[in-house]
């Protein structure tokens, strides 16, 4: 009976060592977690800053305002011919000279990208106004275009654009078909009627 008694308080003993130990090493996991979370943050928090400073020791400039606002028409299609275009529009204060914007083309054989210059008409824009870029391609040989710059006197301006011009639905020709009506028949034109019915298998 002692014997037993003592074997059950040794048990009860073991068990809550265990339990003990147990809590002990989910403490001991939480905290490290938490620690290398904590030194995961500040890794990150020192690689954002020193992603803002240039390669040669500079501080990289905040982002400009953009100066244009460029509408992107939907491609047209003029027989075998794709016309891309668009309208610039100078959001600025200041006078902006030498505009044409940079189109960055896909061929549709290998699809390798291109990169094309497109001049603006007119050129020179005052403050709120406007002109148009248009390009001509064969629709066989390119897949996609894109537009990736404005540049000004070859300056990359900042810009945002927005949808232009959408493409006008397509026509398509309507074509008149002819049936030949057969001749009628004697009894009619109803195989089955109340004059002359017909049984039906």
């Amino acid at each position: 009976m002692i014997d037993s008694r003592s074997e059950l308080l040794a048990e009860r003993k073991r068990a809550v060592g265990l339990k003990v130990l147990a809590g002990l090493s989910a403490l001991v996991i939480t905290a490290l977690v938490f620690a290398g979370y904590a030194l995961l943050r500040k890794r990150h928090a020192q690689s954002s800053a020193s992603s803002a400073v240039v390669s040669d020791g500079r501080i990289a400039e905040p982002r400009k305002p953009p100066q244009a606002l460029i509408m992107v028409d939907d491609a047209l299609l003029q027989g075998s011919k794709t016309i891309i275009g668009g309208t610039v529009k100078n959001t600025s204060s200041e006078k902006l000279e030498g505009l044409s914007v940079e189109v960055e083309l896909k061929r549709r054989k290998d699809g390798v990208a291109e990169t094309q210059l497109v001049a603006l008409e007119p050129a020179q824009l005052e403050p709120e106004d406007e002109g148009r870029y248009s390009l001509e391609l064969k629709a066989q040989d390119y897949g996609s275009a894109r537009l990736v710059a404005l540049k000004a006197n070859s300056v990359m301006l900042p810009y945002t654009t927005a949808r232009g011009q959408k493409r006008p639905p397509e026509r398509l020709e309507s074509k008149t078909i002819k049936i030949d009506k057969p001749a009628p028949s004697k009894g009619g034109g109803f195989l089955n009627s109340p004059d002359n019915p017909a049984r039906v298998p």
